[in-house]
């Protein structure tokens, strides 16, 4: 990512700024791209639920900055962000969301369940924290395999209560695996809160029973989950068995587009407002010299650019043909060995 102009130059490395300002505009892009869809949505234009992660996107930004080629993932249905920032193209994303034949699946899926193993991402499931198993087995096999690479699990402070999340963890703390599980505790299962379905004020205070550390950060500090996350990967590729860190974070939208949230109180969200994970970064980069505010139109100019692309891309391309409703339903059958070898 090119130095947009105002960064600062003087003594510090030029790769720890690079760094700086390639996590803001993974914020920034996420942002934009997120505001965009919901709009979309209210005109008609996306098939399928959009699920808003606004307001959590430190947590996605400082934890993918971590994660190498290879790696495997497996986001849930508010984390849009991980394949923009896993290198997903932006505009087969948007045609994923309008149901276009160049989309991820094609056509054949909605945003919720769309994943792509090129980049190492796994399609959610509606079942929240049933992917968390598929995650320890990719972990597994990395393990067999004697491969570096590290598996990430996301799931919420509600999935947290599934059965299925405690056998994943159960299973990867027994046999050591390299995996990250990250919860990203937004305070609302649904409509559901915090204290009406745990008994317990941090999910992480689980992780000991299944005999691997738990770590709780603000979500949406993104330098505190950048820290933790960095030194907790690094435990994890050493072979020092799975780790969880959980994010205090809140969602500023409803579960849904369709959900007006109805259950919260107006202070509590303006209070959460308040600690926007975006200024409050760059309230940071202000404070390490940086022109923040030519940076600012600067990001803004190009992550808007990369959404109206993406739109243009996805409004451009077709929807699929009924006669390939059948396809892709199955993988494809290994091609015989000739005869004699």
């Amino acid at each position: 990512m090119a130095q947009p102009e105002g960064a600062r130059t003087a003594a510090e490395p030029a790769a720890r700024i690079e760094q700086e300002l390639q996590l803001y505009y993974w914020m920034k892009l996420v942002r934009a791209f997120e505001e965009r869809v919901s709009r979309l949505h209210r005109q008609n234009k996306i098939f399928g639920g959009v699920y808003s992660g606004a307001g959590q996107e430190a947590i996605i930004a400082g934890i993918c900055a971590s994660l190498l080629d290879g790696d495997f993932v497996a986001p849930l249905h508010r984390d849009l962000g991980v394949f923009l920032v896993r290198g997903v193209d932006p505009g087969r994303l948007m045609a994923q969301l309008m149901g276009k034949e160049t989309g991820l699946s094609r056509g054949k899926d909605s945003f919720l369940h769309g994943g792509d193993l090129e980049h190492g991402i796994f399609g959610s499931t509606s079942m929240l924290g049933s992917s968390l198993p598929i995650a320890v087995g990719a972990a597994l096999k990395f393990r067999m395999k004697r491969e570096k690479n590290i598996a990430v699990a996301f799931f919420g402070e509600g999935a947290s209560s599934r059965g299925d999340v405690h056998e994943a963890m159960n299973f990867a703390g027994v046999h050591r695996l390299p995996v990250l599980f990250v919860c990203e505790n937004n305070r609302y299962a649904y409509s559901t809160p915090l204290e009406k379905q745990m008994a317990i004020e941090d999910v992480a205070d689980r992780a000991q029973a299944y005999g691997f550390k738990g770590h709780v950060v603000s979500g949406n500090d993104l330098l505190e989950v950048l820290e933790v996350t960095e030194r907790v990967v690094a435990r994890i590729r050493k072979g020092e068995g799975p780790a969880l860190i959980e994010c205090k974070t809140y969602r500023y939208r409803g579960h849904s587009e369709h959900d007006a949230a109805l259950y919260r109180d107006q202070e509590e969200l303006i209070e959460w407002q308040s600690r926007d994970p975006i200024p409050r970064y760059e309230l940071f980069l202000e404070k390490k010299g940086h022109d923040v505010k030519h940076i600012r139109e600067q990001i803004d100019e190009r992550a808007q650019k990369v959404v109206q692309e993406a739109v243009d891309f996805a409004e451009r391309s077709a929807l699929p043909k009924a006669e390939e409703a059948l396809e892709d339903l199955t993988a494809p059958s290994p091609t015989p060995a000739p005869k004699g070898k």
